[in-house]
């Protein structure tokens, strides 16, 4: 596990020093940090949501990643593609998320995700784009069969609250118009000619965005005729609670209409020029021991209602916002995992 560090005008720090990275050394500081291993099968890059701390966003990733452990070695009947082999490798990207619980703060936080991940003040999409392959000539094999990072990893982005917000901003930032093609992918959505790796799969848990984000905000993460012109090209799946106060209560504050993280995701019925027919899909969280066929998951947008398991407490001031570290999202991330590598020949 790698943590990258952000600060709160969006600049990566020097992991020793603590200090800002120079533009002129970003490159290289970045080949040094996050260079996957050989043994790595995955690259999970994982961003967490509000009020999280340095420390907590460690132990938060080590836990997430212990309960995938922990639930592929008691049924890994359901995960077959996987027998091959699956050894993550975790980029912690932390930020600082902390404010007061209180509208203001949470619209504090909501600005800082955003300009922390724009192409011109923040460093996300270089960090995304080096695990990409934009920054690197290098490719991954075509002969592998599906669209990977350029050492032939499969990326799979996980976003937490704000963390799904800060992931999206990131990646519509980080296409490339002048990249070529490497590849194809396990998934049915094709990919934009211009793009030659993708991420396998973006899972979202509990979003801070309002749900009609994908028609305004992050509509360039929309599939065009040809596919997708983001580096997506797996689903993009968000769950939702609806004990979720922090995008219920807060969001509705904050921003006039409950979130993606309360309500699911929903687009127009009507998709702008330019864009493929909206493709939502819904669906219940299944419990550990229920597998997800394909046709669950093989959609661009996927809505997981989690209602029945992320409950929280009533005493909890943001409800089930964080209520997410549970064997069915374990379950759910290694499905995405699973259904990513292509059918065995």
């Amino acid at each position: 596990m790698v943590t990258v560090d952000l600060d709160t005008d969006g600049w990566l720090l020097h992991d020793e020093t603590g200090e800002p990275v120079r533009a002129d050394r970003l490159k290289r500081h970045l080949a040094d940090r996050l260079t996957p291993p050989r043994w790595a099968t995955d690259i999970l890059v994982y961003v967490h949501g509000w009020q999280t701390g340095p420390a907590a966003a460690v132990r938060n990733a080590r836990r997430l990643l212990g309960l995938m452990e922990r639930q592929r070695t008691a049924r890994a009947a359901l995960y077959p593609r996987l027998r091959a082999g699956f050894a993550p490798w975790t980029v912690v990207v932390r930020w600082p998320s902390s404010s007061p619980l209180s509208r203001g703060g949470y619209e504090r936080i909501r600005e800082r995700a955003h300009a922390m991940s724009t192409g011109e003040e923040g460093y996300a999409p270089h960090v995304l784009g080096h695990l990409l392959g934009y920054l690197h000539a290098e490719r991954g094999d075509p002969a592998e069969g599906t669209l990977r990072t350029r050492g032939g990893q499969y990326l799979h982005l996980v976003g937490h609250s704000f963390g799904g917000r800060f992931l999206c901003e990131a990646v519509t930032w980080a296409a490339e118009a002048e990249a070529e093609r490497g590849g194809s992918l396990g998934w049915s959505t094709a990919a934009h000619p211009s793009l030659p790796f993708t991420v396998d799969s973006l899972t979202v848990f509990q979003m801070a965005a309002p749900r009609t984000a994908f028609d305004t905000v992050f509509h360039r993460l929309r599939p065009g005729p040809l596919g997708h012109a983001s580096p997506v090209g797996g689903p993009l799946v968000f769950t939702h609670s609806r004990y979720d106060r922090a995008t219920g209560f807060w969001h509705l504050l904050g921003e006039k209409a409950p979130g993606i993280g309360h309500s699911g995701m929903r687009l127009s019925a009507t998709p702008a020029p330019g864009l493929a027919p909206h493709d939502v899909w819904s669906t219940r969280l299944l419990r550990a021991d229920t597998p997800y066929p394909l046709r669950s998951l093989d959609h661009t947008f996927v809505n997981v209602d989690a209602s029945w398991r992320y409950r929280s407490s009533r005493l909890n001031p943001v409800g089930a916002h964080s209520d997410y570290y549970h064997p069915e999202s374990a379950h759910l991330l290694l499905s995405l995992a699973e259904h990513s590598r292509p059918d065995p020949e």
